[in-house]
């Protein structure tokens, strides 16, 4: 027992006390085990050096995605798309100095106006400022891109819209700017503050420091009273072009590698009806769509639950000529395909739009807005077609498609009223029928007969008037009855003999 307790007095006799079934230690044993102590070292470092790779491979998968209307939000003012009064009139003020301390953009939603504040928040804070460009790594304008910059401060008016949100917010407005030139307040929706913040925000406006600027962005700019508007200067941004949306989409779409046709480019341009961010997110829904096809005019005009715009010109083209069987059954297949009735309605009102146009403005039809389709099929369709004809189905239409939203079937509403265009489209105008009457013999005399039927009252009435003055005259040469002979003769008689008795009277007196 005392062996089994006594403890070793060197190694060696450490050594003589290992088990039997284990193999003897020898000089190279304590090697390894230096090795096995330092082995989780470099493992440590391989697995961290590992990490990264495993990350960068799986943040490139795992990155969350970043919408087009983001990803491709102007920086510049050279990147603003359909704005060119707005860039060229803020380039000229910031050239020459003459830069107000406060502005107001209003216009519809999707067109620039929050990018437009911060691009010009950019121009007056940047290194070398205030200046219309910058070099892409400056440290100001990274800073307000990414939204921590110091002095720029963005506030959101639908959110906090009371009096005291607008209090707070101004509390620095004494204060020199810390990282910047200018201590910069972009106010979106401005419009929808109250009117006590309004008034809270009057004083500070009218007289600003001068190392402060006001920049506010509304959609509805008659709800901002006229007392901060006057101290303001106005900027409407306009709707974008279909030109310009087709440019700005298929030049994402080529930098995103998306193959799309030129027809389905434009029709994303129309529905977006001037809306950048809305024809944005239309594209980005079509690519989604199309699963990395080519995207086609098909794929987007049923993803807009639209018709095609050759089953649409088809339509057109029996509805004016005054076939409405074949309209109907144009009209039912597109339904029954799952087309919405008032949508179709509002398809053939654009194209009737269209060959409106194209009837008043000839030179349209060399236009690079046209898609192949409506230069195809439109523009014989303009040229056969009659402007009174074209106006009168606008007209039509127009009034059906409000009666189709309040109908409680609006198909029958819609066939309704493609019945009675069918039936008067073909109808010339009343000038152009009476021009075309005038020159056939048959219908040239009616008009002339007309006049004499109108006027031979007058003329009968005429005699039937005077003959009332001529009877006296006309009855003296009749022979007068026997008793009427004697009767006449001895009436004027006896006043002859009264007359003479009254003569003779004053001489016997």
């Amino acid at each position: 027992m005392s062996e089994l307790f006594d403890l070793p007095s060197d190694g060696q006799e450490s050594e003589n006390t290992v088990p039997e079934n284990e193999a003897p230690a020898t000089a190279a044993d304590p090697v390894p085990e230096k090795a096995a102590q330092e082995a989780p070292k470099p493992a440590a470092p391989a697995e961290k050096s590992d990490a990264p790779q495993a990350s960068g491979e799986t943040s490139d998968k795992a990155k969350p995605y970043m919408v087009l209307a983001r990803k491709y939000r102007p920086l510049t003012f050279k990147d603003l798309v359909g704005q060119e009064a707005l860039v060229q009139t803020l380039t000229n003020a910031i050239k020459a100095d003459r830069i107000h301390h406060a502005y107001v953009l209003t216009g519809i939603r999707g067109i620039g106006k929050t990018t437009t504040a911060r691009i010009l928040a950019k121009a007056l804070n940047c290194e070398n400022g205030p200046s219309t460009t910058w070099d892409d790594d400056d440290k100001q304008c990274k800073a307000i891109a990414e939204g921590r910059h110091v002095d720029v401060l963005e506030f959101d008016a639908a959110s906090h819209t009371g009096v005291d949100d607008v209090r707070s917010l101004f509390e620095g407005v004494g204060y020199q700017p810390v990282q910047g030139r200018y201590k910069i307040y972009i106010i979106d929706e401005v419009h929808m503050l109250s009117r006590q913040a309004f008034n809270a925000l009057l004083k500070t406006l009218e007289e600003p420091p001068a190392h402060v600027k006001f920049i506010f962005a509304t959609t509805e700019v008659n709800k901002i009273p006229v007392t901060v508007l006057s101290r303001c200067q106005r900027f409407d941004l306009k709707r974008i072009s279909v030109s310009d949306l087709s440019g700005h989409f298929t030049s994402i779409c080529e930098q995103e590698g998306i193959k799309i046709e030129p027809a389905a480019v434009a029709a994303i341009s129309r529905a977006a009806d001037g809306s950048a961010r809305d024809g944005l997110s239309l594209l980005d829904q079509a690519i989604a769509l199309s699963g990395g096809a080519e995207i086609s005019e098909k794929l987007v005009s049923e993803m807009l639950g639209q018709a095609g715009a050759v089953q649409i010109f088809n339509l057109l083209e029996k509805l004016l000529a005054g076939d409405g069987a074949g309209t109907l059954e144009d009209l039912q297949n597109l339904y029954h395909n799952g087309h919405d009735p008032v949508l179709i309605t509002q398809d053939v009102l654009r194209n009737l739009h269209l060959l409106t146009r194209l009837k008043i403005v000839p030179d349209l039809k060399n236009s690079n807005i046209l898609t192949e389709t409506e230069r195809t099929m439109g523009v014989p369709l303009a040229e056969k077609a009659p402007l009174d004809g074209l106006g009168r189905a606008y007209q039509m239409l127009l009034t059906a498609l409000d009666e189709a939203k309040r109908a409680p079937r609006p198909m029958e509403a819609i066939e309704m009223a493609m019945i009675r265009v069918s039936y008067v489209a073909p109808v010339p105008a009343l000038q152009t029928l009476l021009q075309g009457l005038g020159g056939t013999p048959d219908v040239s005399a009616v008009p002339q007969q007309a006049a004499p039927k109108a006027e031979a009252p007058k003329v009968e009435a005429a005699p039937v008037e005077e003959a009332p003055q001529q009877s006296p005259q006309q009855a003296a040469p009749k022979e007068p009855a026997p008793w009427e002979d004697d009767e006449d003769d001895a009436a004027p008689a006896a006043p002859q003999q009264e007359t003479q008795q009254q003569d003779a009277a004053p001489p016997k007196m």
